[in-house]
């Protein structure tokens, strides 16, 4: 685990029951995410979020797997959270297999790398991120154009719990832990 210059320190032991979780991250990963360390605290709550958001990543969810990484990655931009950005490239980009996306998705209005239906999400997602939030009609309509009710239902639950995500790990300081960069060294599809 990296150094955090954190106001609020990770805790040193994880709780037995977030030791599965904690053992599939360093399967995974290599090393126990950071995040882990600090809602590990609250394992309970802990628990409830990852069912929420293993719902959300579900096989059978209304978004693919590659927008729900991009709209994650957007918002976890526009919330400044490191640990949030680091992570959510790294899935961005293998779901893609390249580093193109990624790196274009804070400029994604000036990229001609995104389709118009992630166009239309990318601009939901910045409006619903915004404080409050800024959801006008041409967004709704464009939204609309690509989207069911029901698949506009769940990209909301997504940016909603990406924005939790990424609130509660920027305001706590939980740093990157340089997962994108291993996938950098990696070869491309």
């Amino acid at each position: 685990m990296k150094e955090t210059t954190a106001w609020v320190h990770p805790v040193k032991s994880i709780p037995v029951s977030l030791k599965p979780i904690a053992a599939m991250q360093k399967k995974h990963f290599g090393a126990v995410l950071n995040p882990t360390r600090w809602w590990g605290r609250m394992p309970r709550l802990f628990w409830l979020v990852a069912l929420f958001v293993g719902f959300l990543e579900r096989r059978h969810a209304r978004l693919s797997p590659t927008l729900r990484s991009l709209l994650m990655t957007r918002v976890s931009q526009l919330c400044h959270c490191a640990f949030c950005i680091d992570a959510n490239s790294l899935r961005l980009a293998e779901r893609c297999g390249a580093l193109d996306k990624v790196q274009a998705v804070s400029h994604w209005r000036d990229s001609t790398l995104f389709s118009a239906d992630e166009r239309a999400a990318l601009a939901y997602a910045e409006a619903t991120t915004a404080t409050p939030p800024q959801i006008g009609d041409d967004v709704k309509t464009e939204l609309k154009r690509f989207y069911s009710d029901a698949a506009i239902t769940e990209m909301t639950a997504l940016i909603a719990f990406q924005n939790l995500s990424a609130r509660f790990n920027a305001a706590l300081d939980i740093p990157a832990q340089g997962l994108c960069d291993a996938f950098k060294g990696k070869p491309h599809a």
